[in-house]
Order: structure tokens, then sequence, then C-alpha cells
């Protein structure tokens, strides 16, 4: 186990060269436009992430706070899609960290539209053009990644104003997003139905590396949002166990999970966003006792150690696969907002777990 001292100095050292260069665009030469908007998921997955950091160290929180009151606290502009959401969980933090209650009225707005107003389209991703990567199914969380995005910013909402109409409609549609992408002979979530029939040259299912990495990450930050004793909560423990030793498996000796879960090969390329987001579910599930430590801790331990090598000598961390859908080429010198945000995630459990350890 590393000390909990270096742990926290290698999440600085991602999060201050991403605050230092949230505007250079050139760092991203494959980014989307969309990388440029603060309420994108891209962004927020970074300064959702910074929450974390800020709990760890407080100069942190006042980059969260500036960035919240120059966006006037707004979620996207899509009115019900989940990438628009997830910046919410930001926003949320700072209102108990010093911007107080209007730093929550626009997401209550934002979401009590979509209760007034809940899309009833099936989960079924029908793209709208041979090749692109949308659909109208995604007014609901037709795709895993929504897992992160979406239900954690709702439960939140119901803890912070005592609705629970917020936390209902998130367990809801989780249900139905699980009965639908989940596939119980695997314990694994298709990214989108597009990949039910899917197989890589050698016959495997394709089960997307960071796709399953918002999932488990999302279930973290479900849970860490539920109250110890609501009667929901053991099916969300069940599933987050269930996935993880699935996941436990597919390891690699080096430290990484594969772009393709099941493609365990040593050959295959490094990618450090989903290894980063199962990181952290392993390290904060020991540190809260729901994962055996035997078993997970040398895990968490052998993937923070991997990820801790693709950072760049600047601080940037390297090895991020694009945006995208499904398993891709990926390289040293990628690197992306929603990378450096797992990299924190994974750092914040892993300083937590470490100091448990008594490893200052």
């Amino acid at each position: 186990m590393p000390r909990a001292s270096a742990i926290l100095a290698d999440t600085r050292r991602v999060a201050d060269w991403q605050l230092a260069n949230r505007t250079n665009w050139a760092k991203i030469p494959a980014g989307r436009k969309s990388v440029r908007e603060p309420r994108g998921w891209e962004q927020a997955t970074f300064w959702v992430a910074l929450t974390e950091l800020a709990n760890r160290d407080r100069r942190y929180a006042q980059p969260l706070l500036d960035l919240g009151r120059e966006q006037a606290w707004q979620l996207g502009d899509r009115p019900f899609h989940a990438d628009d959401q997830l910046i919410g969980q930001a926003w949320l933090w700072a209102a108990r960290h010093g911007a107080g209650k209007e730093a929550i009225a626009p997401a209550r707005a934002y979401f009590d539209h979509v209760l007034a107003n809940p899309p009833t389209i099936g989960l079924e991703f029908i793209p709208h053009a041979p090749g692109k990567g949308t659909s109208d199914c995604t007014d609901r969380w037709c795709w895993c990644d929504t897992i992160f995005m979406a239900p954690p910013t709702l439960l939140r909402m119901t803890k912070a104003t005592g609705d629970p109409r917020y936390a209902d409609f998130a367990h809801r549609e989780f249900r139905a997003t699980t009965d639908y992408l989940f596939d119980p002979a695997e314990q694994l979530y298709f990214r989108d139905s597009r990949f039910f029939d899917q197989r890589d040259a050698k016959g495997r299912k394709l089960f997307w590396s960071r796709g399953n990495g918002w999932v488990m990450a999302g279930l973290v930050r479900m849970l860490q949002a539920m109250d110890r004793k609501d009667p929901k909560r053991p099916a969300y423990e069940k599933q987050f166990k269930d996935m993880a030793a699935k996941l436990l498996s597919l390891q690699k000796a080096d430290g990484y999970w594969s772009p393709s879960l099941l493609d365990t090969n040593p050959g295959t390329p490094t990618e450090t966003s989903g290894t980063a987001f199962f990181t952290y579910a392993f390290a904060w599930g020991v540190d809260t006792g729901l994962l055996d430590r035997k078993a997970y801790e040398p895990a968490a331990i052998r993937g923070w150690n991997a990820v801790v090598r693709a950072v760049q000598p600047d601080g940037m961390l390297g090895w991020v696969q694009q945006v995208g859908d499904r398993p891709d080429s990926v390289s040293a010198t990628e690197t992306q907002f929603y990378g450096s945000g797992a990299f924190l995630l994974a750092g914040s459990a892993m300083y937590d777990l470490a100091r448990k350890r008594g490893r200052y």
C-alpha cells in the first residue's frame, strides 16, 4: 500500500495539471467541441471528482465555487439527457460548502420538469444515421454511462431537498436500464442495445471497460447518497459486489483492465479511464467493508500503481481513450477531463484506504 501522502501528491499533481490546462484545447486535439462546455459530461466528470479532492484538501474548493457562479449553477441545455445532469453533483456539493441554496435552485427546476414530463420512449438504441452515436432513446437512460451521470445526482437532490420523488424516479429508471443492459451471465453491462449481438474476432461479447467503469463508479456514488437503512440499498450492494467479483477476474497482471474487458491478453492496450474507475470502486468497497480486503485491496493497489505510471512528467494523465462508445485505440499522449476525473476519484478513495491502514 502506498503512503497516503504519496497518493495525495499524485492526485494533486493530476488535478493541478488539469486546472492549469482547462482551456488548453491543443492538449486534447481529438476532443469534440463539446469538451469546451464546462457543464457537459466530459468536463463535469472532472469537476464532480474535484469535490472529492476538495473534501480532503480545501484548496480545491474555490475553483469549484468560482465555476458554479460563472455558470449560474445551471445544468446542461438538453431537458432530459443524462449527460447534462452530471454537473448537478458538483453544484449540490457547492451548496453545502459555501454557495448556499441558490446553487440548488436551477437543478431543482430542471428535475421538476423531468418529473412532470417523464419520457416514455423505449430503450432500444436506434441511431439517427448509420455510424452516428445518437438516438432518440437518450431522453432516457438507454446507455450504461448514464448510471454515473444521472441517478447519483437525483439521489443527492433528494438528500438536499427532502423530496423523495427524485430518488423514486432514479430507482425506477435504474431498474429499467439494468433489466435491459445488464448481462447476468457475464455480470457486466452492454454499452447499449447495439452491442447485444456483437462479438470480437474470437467470438467474445463486447463489454467496454470505461462503460462498465461508469457503472461501478455510479453505483459507488449512489450508495454514498443512500441511507444505510434504505430498504432498496441491499439490491445495489449486491449489484456492486457481483460486478466487482467479475471484474476482479478480468484485471491483467500489469494492473490494467483491457479496453474490451473479456480480452485479457497481456498485449492489449493500456487504458486509464476504465482502470481508474474500477480502482475507485474497489478501494471504496474495501474501505466501507463491502468488499473483502484480502481479495480486493491488492487489486486496488495494482490498479492505482498502473494509472500512476500513466501520468506524464508534467502531470498530464495519458492513455485515456477518447470519446466513444466501444473499445478503441489509445496512446500515451491522449488525455481527457473525464480521465483526470476518474484518477481523482481513485486517488481520493485510495487515500482514505491508506490512512485506514496506518500508511500516512
